[in-house]
């Protein structure tokens, strides 16, 4: 009898689902985050490039 309790409960883990939402928004998680790391190199380049263009126009502005 308890043998077919254990069998009855496992079944009713195996099917639960109610975890299952959770674990897709990690995966999406992750891969938007591998994602974000492998394009933000580039994105800080140019950012850097900006930025070091702005500084150079106001230093000169500041010169004048």
């Amino acid at each position: 009898m308890k043998k077919a309790m254990n069998y009855l409960m496992m079944l009713k883990i195996w099917r639960d689902q109610k975890g299952q939402d959770l674990i897709e928004y990690a995966l999406m998680a992750g891969f938007v985050a591998v994602a974000a790391g492998a394009v933000m190199p580039g994105v800080s380049t140019q950012i850097s490039t900006i930025f070091s263009k702005i500084e150079s126009l106001l230093t000169t502005a500041a010169a004048s």
